[in-house]
Parts: structure tokens; C-alpha cells; sequence
């Protein structure tokens, strides 16, 4: 692949990214603020709150974001047509599902959050109606690759986040409906903004979303392309909740809150995986479309190497870090310290089969997906079963960690049994393996200290293993820099 492409690709990442740094600089003032402010108990009620929108999103999206994906690029394609396609049925799925929500709610809250009121329903109700429309306004965005768009609406969403946290606390105090308000009002009021650009932008193309030859997609294959993702989506739901819910009904709110602060903390990588999904899935669905199979290949392999090594570091970077970092958490928090090193292989490994498992859907064998979804949630649920009552977030982060290297280990076997690349997975193991050593270790030793000397020791045995990635990543930086200097 040329110097070209590559410093084009990492340019455009450069673009989701800058937005997402900011998001995350952000973060250590919302993150301090909201674990200082809110006892362990009350947080650990907005992750179950995060967990059930999720939950309703997923049933009501029918997959149909991923077919809004795949059929973009497509010849012949109306994209406004397209995104109304795959808008409605979700749109009329996610009101039935509401109002269920809605005339149950007394019930699905107290088993939720062991309280109830008119507020809290409303707020579960607005939540997962405003995702719907928020997720293919943003794919929109995405998909037409205006990365910088992207980027600033994160950062408003951001500070809007912020600013609700800190008028309902005024208004609240220590309740866990803060968190609720300041998640749903900057969801609600940048999807507005985005509707009214899309519509506006495409005020002049003139579409019949009932008509099916018009734009080269019918609905049925693009349901027959979308449903399937369901299961997959539902198993990953179980994959990021089960833990959350372990915790919560084998042992309290309270150690549900210190999980999630350290799910917070996760933030640093997490950051990195939303950005790369956000600009990854339409480049390399635009490659697989428009150049030839080799150069596409050569392209995913070299741009793995060099991911892998990046999400490496990123891990090695936090584990050995996580002492300083949990400080600004405040004292109710400071078990998470023993939770970070293990659970830091889900955002990473995350990202990494978000690259291997495109080869899934580039041949729509999307069973496999489904195959590997599946074996992940039997070690998720044995290892919650067995772990999560004697070791808490500890064991939760464990068999997280556990399940997600089942997940991409199988998961990447099937793609590359659909869309053969050679990925060099050895340079990838090898570090994987050092890095799992570090984190056993980090997480029972006592000894912050001498835990982060160890870290760094290993960290140099991964910049060493991976010298020929940092040389390419060198090269490919100062080929940007001379090409900006021009």
C-alpha cells in the first residue's frame, strides 16, 4: 500500500479522533465529578439504566444500521431513500416497545432500580426513542466520512453532559436520576440539530420509500441482510451487561457502582474504539467495493499490524497507571484499582475483531458472527457463575476479560475462513500473552510501585517485539509531515 493511502487513512482517523481526545479529556472532569458527587450505590443504578436502553435499542434497530452500512456505497443506490428504508421499521418498533416500557413501568423499575416515578420512566422512554433516530443521523455522517462534523458533535454532546450534571445535582443532589437527565437531554437535543441538517441537505432529492425499484435495494434483502445481526447484537449486549448484572444481584448497588467507575476509567481505550468504528466500518466497506481484493488484503493487514500495536500500548499505558488514575475517583472508588487490568481486554480486543470480522460481512455469512457471539456467552455466563460471588468486580472483570479472547479467537477464525487475510497474528499473540502475565499480576499484587516497574519492563518487550510496526508508524508519520510542510 503507498505512503499516500496510508497517511490519507490516518489522516481521516486523525479527524474522528481529535474530537473523541477532547471527549476524553472531558471525561476526567465528568468522570471525578460524578464519583465524588454520587455514592456508590446511586451510580450503580445508572448502569442499569444503561443497560435496559440498550437492551430496547437493540430489539428495535432490527440490524438495520449494519444494512444501512453495507448497502451505502452500492451502485445505484439513493442514500436519502436508503436511511428512510431502515429508519421506519425501527421507528415503529422502538413505540411499540415504549409503551410496553410505559404501561409496565412500575414494575420495570423497582426491578431495575428499586425505585419508581413518572420522571424515570419518561427518561427511559425518551432515551431509546431519541437512540433510534441519533444512530442513523450519525451513521449518516460516518458513512459520508465528514469526520470533523463527527468529532465537534461529540464534544458539544460532551460539554452539554457536563453542564446537566452539574445543574441536576444543584436541583437532585445524590440521585441517580442525574445521571439519567444529563445522559437523555444532549442525546435529545443534538439529534434534533441533526435532523434538521438532514433533512435540509436533502430537501432537493425527491424519494418514494414505498416504491422498490427506485434505489437498488429492496426491503426484503435488506431485512434478509439485517436480521441476522440480531442475535449477534443481543449476545454482545450479554457480553458488556452480564457483568453488571452479576454483580448486581449476587452482590449489591454499591459494588455495581465501583465496576462502573472502572468501567469509566475504560474510557481511555473506549475512546479510541468508538472512534475507530466510526471511521473504519465505511472505509473498509469502501476499499472491498471499489479496489482490487489483493490491495484491499495488503490494506487490512497492514492496518491491523499497526492497530494492534497501538491498542498494546494503550493497555500497557493504563495497567500501569491505574494507581494515579483511580485517585481522581475519589475514596468510595478505589477498589477499582484491582478491576482495570483485566477488563482493559474488552475495549481492545474490541476494536481488533471490529477489523478481522469484516471479512463476515463483506460475504454476509453473518451466522458466524453469530457462532462466536454464542461460545462467548457460555464463558461469560460460567465464568460470572463461578467468579462473580466469591471475587466481585474482580471476578466480573476476569471472566470478562476471558470471554472476550473466546470471542475474538473464534469469531476471527470464521472471517478468515470467509475473506482470507494475512493478519500476522503471531506479533499480536505474543504481546496479548506478555500483557495477560502483567495484568494477573497486577491485579493481586498490593505493591503499586513496584507493579508499574514490572509494567514498564514488559511494555519495552512489546515496543520490542513490535520494532517493525514502530519503524512503518515513523515512516508513515514523517511522509504527513513533509506532505503538510509542502
Amino acid at each position: 500500500m503507498s505512503e499516500k493511502n496510508k497517511s490519507g487513512v490516518f489522516k481521516s482517523f486523525l479527524d474522528y479522533f481529535y474530537g473523541n481526545f477532547i471527549v476524553l479529556l472531558l471525561g476526567f472532569i465528568s468522570t471525578p465529578l460524578i464519583t465524588r458527587l454520587m455514592s456508590t450505590d446511586e451510580y450503580g443504578r445508572t448502569a442499569m439504566f444503561q443497560s435496559v436502553v440498550s437492551i430496547i435499542y437493540i430489539c428495535a434497530i432490527l440490524g438495520l444500521d449494519q444494512g444501512y452500512i453495507r448497502y451505502f456505497y452500492k451502485d445505484g443506490v439513493s442514500k436519502k431513500k436508503l436511511f428512510y428504508q431502515c429508519l421506519y421499521p425501527s421507528l415503529v418498533l422502538i413505540l411499540c416497545l415504549a409503551s410496553v416500557y410505559f404501561i409496565f413501568s412500575n414494575s420495570f423499575n423497582y426491578l431495575l432500580f428499586e425505585r419508581s416515578s413518572l420522571d424515570i420512566t419518561l427518561l427511559v422512554v425518551g432515551y431509546v426513542i431519541t437512540s433510534v433516530f441519533e444512530r442513523f443521523l450519525f451513521l449518516n455522517i460516518r458513512m459520508d466520512q465528514r469526520g470533523k462534523l463527527y468529532s465537534n458533535l461529540n464534544i458539544l454532546s460532551k460539554v452539554l453532559y457536563i453542564s446537566f450534571i452539574v445543574i441536576f445535582v444543584m436541583i437532585l443532589g445524590d440521585d441517580f436520576r442525574v445521571v439519567l437527565y444529563a445522559l437523555t437531554l444532549p442525546l435529545a437535543i443534538v439529534t434534533f440539530g441533526l435532523m434538521i441538517r438532514f433533512v435540509f441537505i436533502n430537501r432537493h432529492e425527491k424519494v418514494n420509500v414505498f416504491k422498490l425499484d427506485e434505489n437498488g435495494v429492496s426491503e426484503s434483502e435488506l431485512l434478509k441482510y439485517s436480521i441476522p445481526f440480531i442475535p449477534m447484537l443481543l449476545m454482545e449486549w450479554l457480553l458488556s451487561s452480564m457483568d453488571k448484572w452479576s454483580i448486581r444481584f449476587f452482590n449489591d448497588f454499591s459494588e455495581t457502582g465501583v465496576y462502573s467507575a472502572a468501567m469509566q476509567i475504560m474510557t481511555i481505550i473506549l475512546t479510541v474504539k468508538i472512534t475507530f468504528v466510526a471511521f473504519w466500518s465505511p472505509i473498509a466497506m469502501e476499499k472491498y467495493e471499489n479496489e482490487s481484493e489483493e490491495k484491499c488484503k495488503e490494506f487490512f493487514a497492514d492496518i491491523f499490524l499497526k492497530t494492534q500495536f497501538l491498542c498494546m500500548c494503550l493497555a500497557f499505558g493504563l495497567t500501569i497507571c491505574r494507581g494515579i488514575i483511580v485517585l481522581f475517583l475519589g475514596e468510595k472508588y478505589r477498589a477499582a484499582i484491582r478491576i482495570i487490568p483485566f477488563l482493559t481486554l474488552m475495549p481492545v480486543l474490541s476494536i481488533l475483531f471490529e477489523m478481522t470480522g469484516q471479512g463476515v460481512k463483506f460475504v454476509k455469512k453473518i451466522k458466524y458472527f453469530n457462532y462466536a457471539s454464542f461460545a462467548a456467552i457460555i464463558c461469560n455466563l460460567i465464568g460470572n457463575a463461578i467468579l462473580v460471588p466469591r471475587y466481585k468486580g474482580v471476578g466480573a472483570a476476569l471472566a470478562t476479560g476471558i470471554t472476550y479472547i473466546v470471542y475474538f479467537a473464534i469469531g476471527t477464525y470464521f472471517a478468515k475462513k470467509c475473506y482470507p487475510v494475512d493478519y500476522k497474528l503471531k506479533t499480536f499473540i505474543l504481546s496479548m500473552i506478555i500483557y495477560i502475565g502483567y495484568a494477573g499480576y497486577a491485579t493481586y499484587t498490593d505493591n503499586q510501585i513496584l507493579s508499574a516497574l514490572v509494567g514498564v519492563i514488559l511494555f519495552v518487550v512489546h515496543l520490542l517485539i513490535n520494532y517493525k510496526t514502530i519503524s512503518s508508524l515513523v515512516s508513515m508519520i514523517k511522509g504527513m509531515i513533509k506532505k503538510e510542510n509542502k
